[in-house]
């Protein structure tokens, strides 16, 4: 039989005992406390109209089975929290169907959708570090990890704290929208300085102390002695988000340091979409320099949601280390020989390229993807998910009119109906200026650790 025939219902009487009985077994190398006692409270509240009537902060708990006929194959309990999240509390698939007939994913979507439909806006769970397959398949299906805690549910057990927001198509449009490049001040054929300078003093101070005109003279002076690849100079490297309409929305300032450390100061930006441009694509850049980046910042919610989603880790809470009002957050990424490229891709390009009707992307010619060689792995990041893919084949044209005139434009752009349309979306994204960097194609293959394992 296929999937299709499983289906997820809500737990009956009649469930109770096998509830209990997979609880105890599942649970118990993981979690102390009397499990079966645990499955019988959430069992009756589930019976009794999902209300819980003792919990603090949940207003509702549902449990519900993955069945075959007659057959149960899994179970997940979800409860909906007073803050508007739901929190998978656990999640169950019997030993005999591990990692086969994807039912764990088939609870999961079920639990996520019906947390959707109750507009949360958050569903989360925690997993112990030991329970390795239960963290690789809430990774694979977009969780964040937000932390851990050793010995937080059974002594000697570390304990690690999952994720995921449910952003709706709108959230995901409205970042889509926002075409965003990160280039290097040496990559931009016009002088960004006054731009840099005035994106810096307007948001800069509201975090940091000591922002004037001196303190940005500083850094462009620092830039300029760049070539030198002296730690004890002070040089800086400056990168620029910039959007299609050539608008500074974002600056990132690297200084390396001794023991190849590099300090990204400044690391700022106006909107959400240039924040998470700037946290993917500096890695790479920077790779050159040093191991390890670390950032000086107070960031918003979102941010740091973005922050944890692209595997930056929180160091230190400095409070009033740089202005008395502000407890400022010290996050860092280690950048080791594993590193591989990453490359921004829009939601629906990203779905499009996962099902494998689009495998070409177009770029132009900026330094990093002059770098890119055939063979080679790339992470391919959209605003909810990652996916690995290899460089199969690189061409290179002098224009998009060229480039159009071999390329089959509807695996470049799926949604297209005319070759005129596919080169007026990437004349959009590419003004003349930057189309005459050269077009290049990456053809991509799907790596064989992108498609992952059902669980």
């Amino acid at each position: 039989m296929n999937n299709q025939s499983i289906v997820v219902v809500e737990a009956v009487a009649s469930d109770r005992a096998w509830v209990s009985d997979t609880m105890q077994s599942a649970l118990e190398n993981y979690y102390g406390g009397d499990h079966r006692a645990h499955a019988r409270r959430i069992f009756d509240a589930h019976l009794d109209g999902g209300t819980d009537r003792v919990g603090f902060f949940s207003h509702e708990q549902k449990m519900f089975i993955a069945k075959e006929g007659d057959k149960r194959l899994g179970m997940i309990h979800i409860v909906g929290k007073k803050q508007n999240t739901y929190k998978v509390s656990p999640l169950i698939v019997d030993p005999n169907n591990r990692g086969r007939r994807g039912v764990g994913s088939i609870l999961l979507q079920f639990a996520e959708s019906y947390a959707r439909n109750n507009q949360a806006r958050q569903i989360y769970c925690t997993v112990a570090e030991q329970n390795i397959a239960a963290m690789q398949f809430f990774v694979r299906k977009g969780f964040i990890q937000a932390g851990n805690s050793l010995s937080h549910y059974k002594m000697g057990i570390t304990e690690h704290m999952f994720y995921k927001p449910l952003m709706d198509k709108a959230e995901v449009t409205q970042l889509d929208d926002q075409h965003i490049s990160v280039l290097p001040l040496s990559d931009v054929d016009v002088d960004l300085r006054p731009s840099i300078r005035e994106i810096l003093l307007n948001s800069l101070p509201l975090d940091f102390e000591g922002i004037d005109d001196k303190w940005v003279d500083s850094l462009f002076s620092g830039y300029d002695r760049r070539h030198e690849q002296d730690v004890n100079s002070k040089y800086k490297l400056i990168y620029a988000a910039m959007n299609s309409r050539k608008e500074i929305v974002g600056v990132a300032g690297a200084t390396p340091k001794k023991g190849s450390p590099i300090k990204v100061m400044p690391f700022i930006s106006t909107t959400d979409a240039a924040f998470e441009a700037l946290l993917i694509d500096i890695p790479h850049q920077l790779a050159e320099y040093g191991h390890k980046l670390y950032i000086h910042i107070n960031p918003s919610p979102v941010q740091v949601i973005l922050l944890q989603r692209l595997n930056w880790r929180i160091n230190a809470l400095m409070p009033s280390a740089y202005r008395p009002d502000i407890v400022t957050q010290q996050w860092s990424y280690d950048v080791n020989e594993q590193t591989i490229r990453t490359l921004r891709i829009k939601d629906k390009f990203f779905k499009a390229i996962e099902t494998g009707e689009k495998d070409l992307e177009v770029r132009v010619g900026y330094e990093t993807i002059r770098k890119i060689a055939i063979g080679e792995r790339i992470e391919l990041h959209a605003h909810t998910n990652k996916l690995e893919v290899k460089v199969a084949d690189i061409r290179i044209y002098q224009s998009f009119g060229e480039m159009l005139s071999v390329e089959p434009f509807r695996r470049i752009v799926p949604d297209t109906k005319s070759v005129i349309e596919a080169r007026g979306l990437l004349e959009n994204f590419y003004p003349p200026e930057k189309e005459r960097l050269g077009v290049y194609v990456l053809s991509f293959s799907l790596s064989k650790s992108s498609r992952g394992t059902k669980q």
